[in-house]
């Protein structure tokens, strides 16, 4: 009626291989995981967020739509109109570097001039300038202007 206990029958051992593959895999991974954290520590430490004034760009940004040049009354001095467009969806840009030319009738450059338009433009907008540049140089047959440059206002 009742059977004897028979006594456990040490099959194969794929338990104890499936637990040792475990630990292996384990392993692997942990140490992999270390690795990619010290290898990027050794770098040093994660630049900081830039700014948004890193993405802007006035010489793309600002365009000069329309420039006249005339001289001032005493006829000696450059005066110039000039109308800026910002085509940027964000940035607003003041301090405006410019840059003229004037150039001979011999295509040779008689003068180039650097300065700033103090005012600001906003995103979207169109402003006109009025300065005066530099002494009217003789002999000018054509001339150009040109956007250097802009400090970005931040926001």
């Amino acid at each position: 009626m009742f059977e004897a206990p028979q006594p456990q029958v040490q099959g194969s051992r794929t338990g104890l291989w499936i637990g040792v593959g475990i630990v292996v895999v384990l392993a692997v991974a942990v140490g992999t995981l270390v690795y990619m954290n010290s290898k990027g520590s050794a770098k040093g430490p994660a630049p900081a967020a830039t700014p948004a004034s890193a993405k802007a760009d006035p010489v793309h940004d600002l365009q000069v739509v329309t420039a006249k040049m005339d001289k001032d009354l005493t006829g000696t001095m450059a005066m110039w109109t000039v109308e800026i467009k910002n085509g940027s969806l964000d940035f607003t840009y003041n301090n405006i570097g410019y840059e003229t030319t004037y150039v001979g009738a011999d295509n040779k450059v008689l003068l180039v001039n650097q300065g700033k338009i103090p005012d600001s433009i906003g995103p979207r907008e169109d402003h006109s300038a009025q300065f005066r540049d530099a002494l009217y140089p003789s002999g000018v047959a054509w001339f150009k202007i040109r956007i250097t440059g802009a400090t970005v206002v931040e926001q």
